[in-house]
């Protein structure tokens, strides 16, 4: 059984991560504030890029090539469309690239990616015959040109590619292309993850205006009708928010302290570490594991997204995952309680996320629809929105706080590999334009 002081402890760390409806609320105008500055070339944390993606119209046909770079998992893809909003007929083949080549020199990073699109191309002799369009998903902040060009602003996600930041990647690409005797493709729509999986879903259905990531990192974009393209928000960077100590703590040991507070709650890049500073922290105090012996969770970043999740499972399940979780990293002797207080950490964490982008996903919508005039679709994609037992079901449970009855105007769903099929359809969508 946990203790009384144990639980007091707790009660006090859930009450400083508490987002009520109120909290959500705040945030939810500040958000729109910074979204209108960033719209009118402020000074703001979003950066609300212009993608130069507009929607599909759902009549888009034919094959394309899809490249979907979004962390060290490339993904290159074919897409196959066939009108009608029908269900987008789609293989690819998934490959890993090593820390030597995302911490290396721009033209053997490049050439890496157009090896392995040539591998999965196979024998088809696309170099020499008819030009094939590709579609490049790059999830990397980028400040865009065009459709089909765009500068790195600066890498994140633990990459470090030298020559890269400043330059076109497009060009980069396509110059690697070349070097591997595909140049018959053309690079013809280069987005980010969230612009593709807005693109993806929205082929099949009109009501989809905001497509999220929240994976190992988490961004938004939405259509702008007005603009007559996607925007880029780039909403981790959001720093209007309720913080705790935690968060305090991450941030100042991070890489880039004061910047992307808002990923740095909701990601599945931070959410372990932000439990671990929290483990680590009542074990010192004697509130947890007084047998604390570990130096492993000791150790900068190494509890995982899906330690939370496995940990968040329910019942019997999730206490029996703790204490394996718990087992890896040096804990062998815990007890029910104190598995059940690591328990209730990692739900207070991943809760808060959920809610966090929640009042994300609002601000948003009320500023393509100020007062829900209509239903809406948000499209989502990534690991811990789709793998976390809870996750999904506490940002509807926000959604609902904070609009009442007007949330069954607004339905969350997965769009699984959003970014790799989105390029394909941003390719489509770029060939019917020049048609």
């Amino acid at each position: 059984m946990m203790r009384d002081s144990a639980r007091k402890v707790l009660e006090g760390i859930r009450e400083e991560f508490k987002l009520s409806a109120a909290d959500m609320n705040k945030m939810i105008r500040d958000f729109r504030r910074e979204m209108d500055r960033g719209l009118r070339g402020r000074k703001s944390s979003l950066k609300m890029l212009p993608s130069y993606v507009t929607k599909p119209t759902g009549n888009e046909k034919g094959a394309f090539l899809a490249i979907d770079l979004g962390g060290t998992n490339l993904r290159v893809a074919e897409v196959e469309l066939k009108g009608a909003g029908k269900e987008i007929a789609y293989r690819s083949k998934s490959f890993i690239l090593k820390d030597k080549l995302i911490s290396g020199s721009s033209g053997k990073f490049f050439d890496a990616i157009a090896e392995h699109l040539r591998r999965f191309i196979g024998r088809r002799d696309i170099g020499a015959g008819i030009p094939m369009k590709l579609g490049f998903t790059f999830s990397f902040p980028v400040r865009q040109d065009s459709l089909r060009s765009g500068r790195l602003i600066c890498w994140t996600k633990g990459f470090s590619v030298k020559g890269v930041k400043g330059k076109d990647v497009v060009k980069l690409l396509e110059e690697a292309l070349k070097r591997k005797g595909l140049g018959g493709i053309r690079v013809s729509a280069l987005m980010n993850d969230t612009v593709g999986t807005l693109a993806a879903r929205s082929y099949s259905d009109s009501s989809c205006e905001v497509g999220v990531v929240i994976g190992t990192g988490t961004n938004a974009c939405y259509y702008d009708k007005r603009l007559g393209t996607i925007i880029n928000i780039e909403w981790g960077n959001f720093n209007r928010m309720k913080r705790a100590l935690y968060d305090r703590l991450l941030d100042e040991n991070s890489g880039n302290p004061g910047e992307q507070l808002l990923e740095k709650s909701v990601s599945g890049m931070y959410l372990g570490e932000i439990v671990r500073l929290i483990i680590c922290d009542l074990a010192s105090r004697g509130y947890l594991f007084r047998r604390f012996s570990s130096t492993a969770l000791i150790k900068k970043n190494v509890l995982k997204a899906e330690d939370i999740s496995r940990m968040e499972e329910p019942g019997e399940k999730g206490l029996a995952n703790a204490d394996k979780v718990l087992r890896r990293y040096g804990m062998m002797n815990s007890t029910i309680g104190e598995r059940s207080l690591v328990r209730q950490l990692c739900r207070i964490v991943s809760r808060r996320a959920a809610r966090i982008s929640s009042a994300g996903i609002i601000a948003v919508l009320k500023k393509i629809d100020p007062v829900f005039s209509r239903s809406h679709t948000v499209a989502i994609d990534g690991s811990v929105f789709e793998k976390h037992p809870n996750f999904a079901k506490e940002m509807r449970s926000g959604i609902k706080d904070v609009l009442g009855v007007r949330s069954e105007k607004v339905k969350i769903v997965l769009s699984k590999n959003g970014s790799a099929l989105g390029a394909g359809v941003a390719a489509a969508i770029s060939q019917s334009h020049s048609l």
